[in-house]
């Protein structure tokens, strides 16, 4: 079943939309895609320049939040008579993913991703819960190093009363031209038995240049070794997408078209600006 096809959705209810570690809106953004009727209901986000985005994307006029200093008031999920809410709790990866430290998220650890508990709080707080939780992080969240952490919180919501599901989709197949794999996760509140299925795949119909503007002012360019070396991989890879065989002259090789996804750019930023891995930026047959 789709999840708007569940009953809280088939009703006059408007949506309320709760997002916590908001970013720039882009799950909200997901739900103006789909055609969905709701509002911003309210924004948790701890970077300025985040929520500044936010605010001009979305017509809103959010301020910057700590995610650890809110608490169940703050949300306000008051008439749940008039009103379904959906709340995103998409936590930071960068303690999860393989291009991080991987310090994990247990609870009371002080890492990133151990702010998924401030969500535990949150919860445990409310006299009215969220009808629906979305989750979207790396797939190293339910790993074998972070698996029992991952299985607390799912016992934790099923305690709250959620039923959750979860899958790894890649964007590829998806109608994105990028080779990203993440995790998603749904908890849907109910006393009934639920029964509920990730979206079809779907035909990609794009390939990376289609995304790529074809004339860039220069000031946008990093003048560095590593912004030039990036440059040229994403002009090899571009080629490739076109079916062209590209001769890197500095080492004798051709390269052939293998594939029209863009890989992951893995950007590991605790090693401090420009340590960019450049291994996931294009695939080729040698």
């Amino acid at each position: 079943m789709n999840l708007f096809d569940f009953p809280t959705f088939s009703t006059n209810k408007k949506i309320r939309l709760i997002e916590l570690f908001a970013g720039m809106g882009t799950q909200a953004q997901a739900l103006n895609r789909l055609g969905v009727d709701f509002e911003h209901h309210y924004v948790c986000e701890f970077d300025k320049y985040a929520i500044q985005v936010y605010n001009a994307i979305h017509d809103t006029d959010f301020e910057t939040t700590d995610v650890t200093q809110i608490h169940a008031e703050d949300l306000n999920i008051t008439e749940k008579d008039k009103y379904t809410y959906i709340l995103t709790y998409s936590f930071p990866c960068q303690s999860l993913s393989l291009a991080g430290k991987q310090e994990g998220m247990k609870k009371g650890s002080g890492t990133r991703s151990g702010l998924l508990w401030e969500v535990e709080r949150l919860l445990n707080e409310c006299t009215e819960l969220p009808d629906i939780l979305l989750m979207e992080n790396v797939p190293q969240v339910h790993s074998e190093q972070n698996k029992n952490d991952f299985d607390d919180w799912l016992s934790f919501l099923r305690s709250k009363g959620y039923h959750n599901f979860y899958k790894d989709l890649n964007a590829k197949n998806f109608g994105v031209p990028q080779n990203r794999d993440r995790c998603f996760c749904v908890s849907i509140l109910s006393n009934d038995f639920v029964d509920y299925e990730f979206p079809n795949e779907i035909k990609l119909n794009y390939q990376m240049k289609d995304l790529l503007e074809p004339v860039v002012d220069e000031k946008y360019y990093i003048n560095s070794p590593k912004a030039t070396e990036l440059i040229e991989k994403l002009i090899v890879e571009d080629k490739l997408s076109s079916g062209e065989t590209v001769l890197l002259s500095n080492q004798g090789t051709k390269l052939e078209k293998k594939t029209d996804i863009a890989t992951c750019l893995m950007a590991r930023d605790y090693k401090g600006f420009g340590n960019q891995s450049m291994n996931g930026v294009i695939e080729c047959v040698m």
